[in-house]
């Protein structure tokens, strides 16, 4: 038997009706019958097309308020019969089957139900049953039948009729197949993980259906992909595609600047997804000059992110920089003027979405899952450890140096003064070595450390770090604490004027 298959007959059955008119148009022209339910039954009708109502076919209208309409064997058999197979044939006319050669059908919108906030009554009754049943039917007879199952496929459903005059070919079908499996297992991943939001059940299931190929992964010999609506959470206005490395630091920089998005104009610069610049100052022109100081010669490269609108004065300061991407939530008119100079400088618009709530990574043959750290370190929550308290702009330094802290990779310590980052030691073995990095590094910089605060990721298990902070002019200390060992640290800071407070919440990055 021929692989490609002339239609003689479909089964239309969707919510979404957005290009399906030129369809139905074609169907009818080439002689094709129509079968339907419900509201897109009537949407044919008004087409001035004629369709067989389902109903007609099964004997049985919709019933229990439309939670069954398709559910029947005259429905199905029409559907999952074998073309070759004469038995199968001799069932079809005995029991008065209709043959159906192409199937449309999409699913309830659960996942937009979900997201809107609806009851869980709404929610439950946009659980598709009959279009899942007929998705996965139709993709399972995919050497007979056409299962279209998106809106999506349409222009190219059309296309295909067309140009086939009502003929698709096995590669066709099997392609759509696909598709189609894709839909269904996606949806019923978001039905399992609606009813396991709670992670009663030790479960992992992910689907991202929107996917993109990109140029290489960390390195040119690596394959590389993005799994994501990166479009829902930024409007690219110009520049280069974004590479695996730009995606990384780019999520690493949104991080960040959450932690600061309600305060006053912060600028941000990140470095292999870490901050190598960040400031606060009453205009975001002068947050940016400040976060550059933190160390000019890594911003080469860098990924810049905002919390506020830039303005000329800051893009014309950017402009000067060469720099990777840009990022925030507005642009002025005149400020992406000049941003758009570099014809290959990405500048995204960052939409106001949430971040998923788990974190995922592959580990060792399995893969590893968390919930997001979403305990940002706050005045109110500290404790005071030592006799002497730190001043107010102190504790302020404090809580700047701890969100830092927070997004740097371990081991790490951040020295801060007057709501600007001075400089990290990052990701390194021994908590000393961070912190002689960061000493070091401010000091290359001609930064002045007397006044300057110190945060660490993790508690001191020994009164070194405290020490060798107090040398370099630090006078406040803020970690997690939670060592046996803390009373050393305590001690040592009492005996030399340092004042030290813990956030009793350990925020390690590895």
């Amino acid at each position: 038997m021929s692989t490609t298959k002339k239609a003689t007959s479909a089964l239309i059955s969707v919510f979404h009706k957005d290009g399906l008119a030129p369809i139905v148009q074609k169907f009818n022209e080439l002689g094709i019958t129509i079968y339907s339910t419900g509201g897109t039954e009537k949407f044919i009708k008004e087409l001035g097309i004629d369709v067989v109502p389902v109903e007609d076919v099964t004997s049985y209208p919709s019933i229990l308020g439309g939670r069954v309409k398709t559910l029947h064997p005259k429905v199905f058999g029409g559907i999952l019969n074998r073309q070759d197979h004469d038995g199968d044939q001799a069932q079809l006319k005995e029991f008065d089957i209709p043959q159906l050669d192409i199937v449309i059908v999409d699913l309830y919108p659960f996942e937009k139900t979900v997201a809107s906030g609806a009851s869980e009554q709404d929610i439950i009754e946009k659980i598709d049953i009959g279009g899942i049943s007929l998705i996965r039917a139709a993709a399972k007879n995919f050497k007979d039948v056409l299962c279209v199952s998106s809106m999506e496929d349409y222009s190219e459903v059309l296309e295909l009729i067309t140009k086939g005059n009502g003929s698709t070919t096995l590669e066709d079908r099997k392609r759509f197949a696909a598709k189609s499996f894709n839909v269904s297992s996606h949806y019923d991943t978001a039905i399992f993980n609606y009813f396991n939001k709670n992670q009663e059940e030790a479960v992992l299931k992910i689907s991202e259906p929107n996917g993109q190929v990109l140029r290489y992964g960390e390195n040119p010999h690596q394959k590389g992909f993005f799994f994501g609506d990166f479009d829902a959470m930024f409007n690219k206005v110009h520049g280069k595609e974004l590479s695996y490395n730009n995606l990384l630091d780019v999520d690493a920089a949104v991080n960040l600047m959450n932690e600061f998005k309600n305060d006053a104009p912060t600028f941000a610069i990140l470095k292999h997804n870490n901050a190598c610049g960040l400031a606060m100052r009453d205009t975001l022109h002068q947050a940016y000059i400040d976060a550059l100081a933190g160390d000019p010669v890594s911003a080469f490269g860098g990924v810049l992110i905002s919390n506020k609108e830039i303005d000329k004065a800051t893009a014309e300061e950017i402009h000067q920089l060469f720099c990777e991407v840009v990022i925030a939530p507005s642009y002025a008119a005149d400020a992406l003027e000049i941003l758009q100079g570099k014809k290959n400088r990405i500048i995204l618009i960052q939409n106001d979405i949430e971040l998923p709530e788990t974190m995922v990574r592959t580990c060792l043959n399995g893969i590893l899952v968390q919930g997001r750290d979403n305990i940002t370190d706050a005045i109110e929550g500290l404790t005071h450890a030592t006799d002497k308290k730190p001043s107010a702009d102190e504790l302020e330094d404090l809580i700047f140096a701890s969100k830092i802290c927070k997004h740097t990779k371990s081991n790490t310590i951040v020295l801060a003064k007057g709501k600007q980052l001075l400089a990290s030691g990052t990701g390194q073995t021994s908590r000393v070595d961070a912190l002689n990095q960061a000493i070091h590094k401010a000091q290359s910089f001609n930064f002045d450390l007397n006044g300057a605060v110190m945060a660490s990721d993790a508690f001191f298990p020994f009164p070194d770090c405290v020490e060798i902070a107090g040398n370099s002019g630090i006078q406040s200390v803020i970690q997690p604490g939670g060592s046996i060992k803390d009373q050393l640290s305590i001690d040592y800071c009492n005996e030399n004027g340092i004042a030290m407070v813990m956030t009793g919440t350990r925020h390690f990055k590895h």
